[in-house]
């Protein structure tokens, strides 16, 4: 797919209007995260227990995506497992060999910390980007850790910590995700905003809710649209309930975003990122995946982490996959509880093949006895 090129704003709209099927192609700016070219402009969202190598390797094999992202590493966890001459943490699983553009998303509040893993992640493991997150709102990142989104409160530390990494990664990009402010009285990504890009930094993702939402209500994207006329030069990635391809084209035609960022709902629908860049370039949407097709997939990707991990910690593992796979089917709770219970392969296949929801039109059998696929 050739370089898409941006467009944009329509006040006081929202991403949740529909459009339609197989739109116009939007003229969209090449987003270029310094010298990374990210095309289509939709990112994969680093998501920590998910988003490790064998979820990248299938978001890789199904397309769309212009740039995926590991698992949020925890700096001071990988400068302890490099002091005890350790090996790298499993959030690192595949980075060293898998295909680029890769971003690489770590976490702390030491700038010292942070530049020597970043170093390490830039120069060492190659990576395309690496990000800084100042965004994750998980009680023990914000309150025990004092980082994620703590540090909304705090931009002149921000700012050292960006101007430190990337000093320390160059030539290779930085980038920061934010939150919109720790509260909703507490917003002040615009203020943010302009301290990142004055820091150095290449890029800025902001997830439009604040870090007292959690993931609650909805992400507000006139917010996160706002600061695009306060950024002079590096490009604004929205993020936040995009859960169709629909909603991800209307944020380019009614928010001034170069980018977006795709996060829980493609865990569900990985082929999300396919349909999606699609709808962009104006050819048909590509057909979600049958619910077989889901299910080959579904076992496809725990023979990935079975192979990593071993049989039991990868079925162990992939339990929370699985109830992804199966989220909003008819059956889907009664698949969950049953697979939830399984400890090694043999019983996880078992639960997929007999209890994984199926096509509508298996619902009952020919003897007209009720099947065991329950409507939720």
């Amino acid at each position: 797919m050739g370089p898409l090129v941006a467009t944009r704003l329509i006040p006081n709209a929202s991403p949740d209007s529909s459009t339609e099927s197989t739109p116009s192609p939007l003229k969209l700016r090449p987003l270029w995260i310094g010298p990374v070219l990210v095309d289509p402009p939709i990112l994969q969202a680093p998501m920590a227990g998910y988003t490790n190598f064998a979820y990248r390797q299938i978001v890789r094999e199904l397309g769309g995506a212009g740039l995926l992202a590991t698992e949020m590493v925890s700096a001071r966890g990988f400068a302890w497992l490099a002091d005890h001459e350790a090996d790298h943490p499993d959030r690192l699983w595949g980075v060293a060999d898998e295909p680029r553009p890769l971003a690489a998303q770590m976490w702390d509040n030491n700038p010292e910390t942070l530049a020597a893993v970043g170093a390490r992640l830039a120069h060492e493991f190659h990576v395309s980007v690496v990000d800084i997150n100042f965004g994750c709102p998980v009680r023990d990142v914000v309150q025990k850790a004092q980082s994620g989104s703590y540090l909304l409160r705090e931009p002149n530390r921000m700012g050292q910590i960006i101007e430190r990494v990337v000093a320390a990664c160059a030539p290779t990009p930085v980038t920061a995700k934010i939150r919109l402010g720790c509260s909703r009285d507490k917003i002040n990504a615009i203020d943010i905003a302009q301290v990142v890009e004055d820091a150095g930094a290449a890029a800025l993702t902001v997830h439009g809710r604040t870090a007292a939402d959690m993931f609650r209500g909805s992400a507000d994207w006139n917010l996160i649209a706002a600061i695009k006329p306060h950024l002079r030069q590096i490009p604004l990635i929205g993020n936040g309930d995009l859960d169709s391809p629909q909603k991800v084209v209307n944020a380019f035609r009614r928010y001034n975003v170069d980018g977006v960022m795709i996060a829980r709902a493609a865990l569900a629908k990985p082929w999300l990122f396919r349909q999606a860049a699609a709808l962009l370039s104006g050819q048909p949407m590509p057909p979600a995946p049958s619910l077989s097709e889901e299910r080959a997939l579904l076992l496809r990707h725990f023979d990935l982490i079975c192979e990593r991990f071993g049989d039991y910690k990868g079925t162990q593992l992939m339990r929370k996959f699985a109830c992804c796979y199966a989220q909003g089917r008819p059956g889907a709770r009664e698949f969950r509880s049953r697979v939830g219970k399984t400890s090694v392969p043999h019983e996880f296949r078992h639960v997929v093949h007999e209890w994984f929801p199926r096509d509508l039109s298996l619902l009952t059998r020919s003897n007209n006895e009720p099947t065991r696929f329950g409507t939720e």
